[in-house]
């Protein structure tokens, strides 16, 4: 039998391991910013043209490379960064394997300009598909310049699996913000289409936060520090009450190279016990500085998984770090004096201290409905003498008055055989804890959960308005403008006529700003702002939760948001307005996230509960 096996041509190599570096135009970008911040660039200028599918360009002030480099940076595992096994237990650049530009040069049109200090001329090449075009001198300013043009043009197939602009767009904007975090030292900037997305300057790194993220981030964050002879933790956290429910605000880097860790957020995420619900995750950028013989970053093809050779010791860290930096600014919760926060060594200090304390106020928090000022007046008189036996002809209204304190032991046998005075209930439903509604059936009783029953009725509905694309919309009197970050806005920009068949009137206001104009004529809404801001957390929560398509994500979202909540009170109209609404639906027994809407109980089993 003949042999089978041979080796692969190099540009085919090149094109196999270009699936594992190059997936999108956003890894194509990452490869190329992470090469410019190695040269030891202070200024990066990134060109996005198509969503990076027409061109992606980063263009530095680098050290820039001499022609042979410039040659040889595009041939495999061509690398400065590595002579022997032990450099890569000392890595602290980002690229080193030299797989970067053999591998966007095999599926892309590259042009490569670059000049040193010492140089008048520098060099500029071309390559189309891993085939060298042209190599001849050329002038520009010190530093290099990739223009990487035209991506899969020679692999149509993988071309074709490209999302659209703005779903793409979305994905270089995330990965320039976390390069651009990585190096607050370095000034960046990003153009789409000719236009500036961003333009950040050199500084700190509260700074780049605000300059990614907008200004409502400046007044939450939380200064991080920690040092300890294992690893150093710098960064910010943001305060509790701005956290949100989706994630994609959460950064760490090693380094100064961005991970991703789900052991590590964790630790963050469980310093946060009882300040946050726990569908809600906190901001933070934290960067973690060790020693790189701990670490071995050499365990995925895009570098954003790495080992520690003691996790525990970090998770610990972490966590330790981020408690402390809760506690040193009061985020923490603490008892309050309000007095004096130093109440207990001024009373050892002082003895004949008087406290004050604000009776009104211990009232006010201990008052209920059956408690009341008036109904103790003259309670002196009931340790006068014979008060038991004072004639009922000289009391007066006040002191008929009784004071009644619920209890189970004390409570009449007869309310709990009357539901309207438990459940202020009329008709034949009636509701319980105000989360579920209680129907009387000819067979027994149905069981209604109102905010799953209400999701399910509301989901049909808006998935028949996108389906149809007919949604009717409510004017806004005063229409509110949302401030977003770029990877929203390309987002929301994505979804315009979809938000248009579900009622909302969106339009674009200027630099990642919109405008709402209408929503949903049958959403009762007192902040429209809320509302869309809402919206789009909850869509992008279910994006990165489940595998929806993009009108069933919406219709989740919107239903989720608008409907009934645990704790709403109902009137009897609404309520058997929602039972009949509901099983008016196809599918009435399980709300969109398949939970039960309601549950039957009919007559045999409550008779059993009895012993009939």
């Amino acid at each position: 039998m003949s042999n089978i096996i041979q080796l692969l041509p190099d540009a085919i190599a090149n094109q196999i391991a270009a699936g594992e570096v190059v997936q999108r135009p956003a890894s194509a970008l990452k490869e190329l910013l992470e090469n410019a911040v190695d040269a030891g660039a202070t200024q990066i200028q990134v060109v996005i043209k198509e969503a990076g599918k027409q061109l992606i360009q980063v263009i530095d002030n680098g050290k820039g490379m001499s022609a042979t480099d410039a040659r040889m940076s595009f041939e495999r595992h061509a690398t400065s960064k590595i002579r022997t096994s032990e450099d890569l237990f000392s890595i602290r650049t980002f690229g080193f394997r030299g797989e970067a530009l053999a591998s966007i040069a095999a599926v892309a049109q590259v042009e490569l300009k670059t000049r040193q200090s010492d140089t008048e001329l520098g060099t500029l090449i071309q390559i189309e598909g891993s085939e060298v075009k042209k190599q001849e001198p050329v002038a520009i300013p010190v530093g290099t310049s990739v223009a990487m043009k035209n991506l899969f043009f020679n692999v149509p197939a993988r071309r074709n699996f490209l999302k659209s602009n703005p779903v793409e767009m979305r994905h270089i904007v995330d990965e320039f913000q976390r390069v651009a975090l990585s190096y607050p030292e370095v000034a960046f900037s990003l153009f789409q289409q000719d236009l500036e997305v961003f333009s950040l300057p050199a500084g700190k790194l509260s700074q780049r936060i605000v300059s990614l993220f907008g200004k409502n981030y400046q007044g939450q964050l939380v200064p991080c520090n920690e040092e300890t002879p294992h690893l150093n933790v710098k960064g910010y956290i943001g305060k509790p009450e701005n956290a949100k429910k989706t994630r994609g605000e959460q950064f760490f880097f090693v380094n100064n190279r961005y991970i991703k860790s789900s052991y590590l957020h964790h630790a963050v995420s469980s310093a946060f016990d009882g300040l946050i619900q726990n569908d809600q995750y906190p901001f933070y950028v934290l960067f973690l500085d060790i020693d790189p013989a701990h670490i071995d970053i050499n365990v995925h093809p895009t570098k954003t998984e790495i080992k520690f050779d003691d996790e525990r010791t970090v998770y610990a860290v972490i966590r330790s770090a981020v408690k402390q930096a809760l506690g040193a600014h009061h985020v923490m919760p603490s008892l309050d004096f309000s007095l004096d926060v130093n109440y207990q060594e001024n009373w050892t200090k002082n003895p004949d201290t008087k406290v004050q304390v604000d009776r009104e106020y211990s009232y006010k928090t201990f008052n209920t409905p059956e408690f009341k000022k008036s109904s103790v007046s003259g309670w002196e008189r009931l340790f006068e003498g014979n008060s038991s036996q004072s004639s009922p002809s000289h009391s007066t209204d006040e002191d008929h008055e009784i004071l009644t304190f619920p209890s189970r032991a004390s409570s009449d046998e007869s309310r709990l055989m009357i539901p309207s005075q438990e459940t202020e209930a009329t008709g034949t439903t009636f509701q319980v804890e105000l989360s579920y509604i209680i129907a009387q059936m000819s067979t027994g009783l149905l069981i209604v959960d109102q905010q799953s029953a209400h999701e399910r009725i509301l989901y049909d509905r808006y998935f028949r308005q996108l389906q149809s694309a007919q949604g009717a919309s409510q004017q806004c009197l005063f229409p509110p403008t949302v401030q977003l970050n770029a990877g929203d806005f390309a987002l929301v920009m994505d979804m315009l006529a979809e938000l248009h068949s579900l009622g909302f009137v969106v339009e674009e206001f200027g630099k990642d700003t919109v405008l709402i104009q209408g929503v949903p004529a049958d959403v009762q809404v007192k902040n429209e702002k809320e509302l869309f801001e809402g919206l789009l957390e909850q869509f992008k929560n279910f994006k990165n939760e489940l595998s929806l398509d993009k009108r069933e994500n919406l219709a989740r979202s919107l239903s989720r948001r608008a409907s009934i909540k645990k704790g709403q009170k109902l009137n009897s109209q609404e309520m058997e307005t929602l039972v009949g609404q509901l099983f008016a639906s196809q599918n009435p027994n399980y709300s969109p996230a398949g939970n039960k809407t309601f549950v039957k109980l009919d007559l045999n089993n409550i008779h059993s509960f009895f012993g009939k």
